[in-house]
């Protein structure tokens, strides 16, 4: 059985960091590329972030320079390190991982940046 468990989400100010992670298990984690992608209430989800199974990055253009997509295939881990934080970012995160026709989602980890 697939599992995705996301943590690191929480309040934090505008200019602060906070790092999510996306443990997986039941998969082999190595082959699947990784994504992040946020939600508000009333907007479609939006991709974030995506980091291939070779390591290739993507950031959506509102996060380029402050967000940091990573993996560890040794600990079955994705990370997005984000810093320099905006009330604009505040959403709901969810991570996926994908590989051929198999698609697995984490289950949201809401931040919230707000002074």
């Amino acid at each position: 059985q697939v599992q995705l468990v996301e943590s690191g989400g929480g309040l934090v100010q505008p200019g602060g960091s906070l790092r999510l992670s996306c443990s997986a298990s039941g998969v082999t984690f190595s082959r699947y590329g990784m994504s992040w992608y946020r939600q508000v209430p009333g907007k479609e989800r939006e991709l974030v972030a995506t980091i291939s199974s070779g390591g290739s990055t993507f950031y959506t253009d509102s996060v380029k320079g402050r967000f940091t997509i990573s993996r560890d295939a040794a600990e079955n881990t994705g990370y997005l390190q984000m810093h320099s934080l905006k009330p604009e970012d505040t959403a709901v995160y969810y991570c996926n991982i994908f590989f051929g026709a198999s698609d697995y989602w984490g289950q949201e980890t809401q931040v919230t940046v707000s002074s």
